[in-house]
C-alpha cells in the first residue's frame, strides 16, 4: 500500500526477509531496485549489497535508528526513493513505525505529504519457525527481551500474561553480552506456567552464514549458547516433538477424523536435542 504524493519523493520500508533473495518478496527486490537512495543499519546492508550496486548509500551502527529515519525523510523530501531497509519485516521491530511517527511530527498526511510505502517481509519468527517444523500454527506471541526502549517490569509482565494464556512464544533479543539475566528471568516466569518438558527451538542466524538450530526443552535450554543472533521458539501446552521437528497441533484431530493418524493428543514430547550447523 502506497500513500501520499510519489511526486514529492517516496520513502519505501523494506522488509527483505532472513536475508537471501530467495526469500525475498518480489515487490521488496523491486523497490530496492527502484531506489535512489538506500538507508539501513551496517549489517542490513551488507545483506543486500549484492542488489544495491551503484546507489547512494547511507549506513550507520546500531542505536542509530533517530539518525536513519532522519537522513531517510530528509532525501525523499529533496525528491529521491528512499528504500529503508531491514531484515525480516519492517514493521515487526523495525523503522517503518519511527519514521511514520517522525513524519507525523512535521505534519505528513496521506493525501498531500510524500510517498511513503511499508512493503512486507518474513520475520525472524516466522523464518526460524520453518527451519524447525511447525511451531506456530495455533495463536502466538512475539516479545523482545531488550530493555533499552521498554521497562524490563513492562516485559516481564507481558512474558507472565502469555505464559499464563498458553501461547506459543517466540521470543527476540534474547540476550547480548552485557544483557543476560533477562532470559534467566523469562524462563523462571515460564516454568511457573509450563511443564520442563515443554519444547523450545533455539535458532541462531536462520537462513545466513553460521546459521545453528537447537531443539531443547525449557529446563535445559539454559545450557545452550543464546545471543542477540538468536531467535527463541517455546511451545504452548500441547506442542510436541515429532522426528526432529517441532509442532503444535493446531486442533484438526479434534474437529475432523484424519484417517491413519495417530492423534496428536496422544503424542509425548520428545525432548531429546537436534542441533545442525
Amino acid at each position: 500500500m502506497e500513500w501520499g504524493n510519489s511526486e514529492k519523493g517516496k520513502i519505501m520500508m523494506v522488509g527483505f526477509g532472513p536475508g537471501p533473495k530467495e526469500h525475498m518478496t518480489f515487490r521488496a527486490y523491486e523497490a530496492l531496485k527502484e531506489a535512489d537512495v538506500i538507508v539501513g543499519y551496517t549489517t542490513y546492508i551488507e545483506l543486500v549489497k549484492d542488489l544495491i550496486e551503484g546507489k547512494e548509500i547511507y549506513e550507520t551502527g546500531m542505536r542509530e535508528e533517530v539518525d536513519r529515519a532522519e537522513i531517510a525523510i530528509e532525501r525523499a523530501e529533496e525528491g529521491k526513493k528512499v528504500a529503508v531497509v531491514s531484515s525480516g519485516d519492517s514493521g515487526v521491530y523495525g523503522l517503518a513505525g519511527l519514521v511514520l511517527e517522525m513524519l507525523r511530527e512535521k505534519g505528513w498526511t496521506r493525501e498531500d505529504g510524500l510517498a511513503v510505502e511499508i512493503i512486507p517481509g518474513a520475520s525472524a519468527i516466522n523464518a526460524c519457525a520453518s527451519l524447525v517444523g511447525a511451531p506456530l500454527m495455533h495463536d502466538f506471541a512475539s516479545i523482545s527481551l531488550s530493555d533499552l526502549l521498554t521497562p524490563w517490569e513492562v516485559i516481564l509482565e507481558r512474558i507472565e500474561a502469555a505464559a499464563k494464556a498458553d501461547f506459543v512464544i517466540g521470543l527476540y533479543n534474547p540476550a547480548s553480552g552485557t544483557r543476560t539475566r533477562q532470559i534467566i528471568e523469562t524462563r523462571e516466569v515460564l516454568l511457573k506456567h509450563r511443564a520442563k518438558e515443554t519444547p523450545v527451538a533455539i535458532v541462531k542466524s536462520g537462513y545466513r552464514d553460521g546459521q545453528t538450530l537447537v531443539l531443547t526443552n525449557l529446563d535445559e535450554m539454559l545450557n545452550h549458547k543464546i545471543g542477540m543472533l538468536t531467535t527463541i521458539l517455546i511451545g504452548n501446552s500441547s506442542t510436541y516433538v515429532y522426528d526432529g521437528l517441532m509442532i503444535t497441533p493446531r486442533g484438526y484431530h479434534t474437529k475432523y477424523s484424519l484417517a491413519g493418524k495417530e492423534s496428536a493428543a496422544g503424542v509425548l514430547p520428545d525432548t531429546s536435542h537436534v542441533e545442525s550447523d
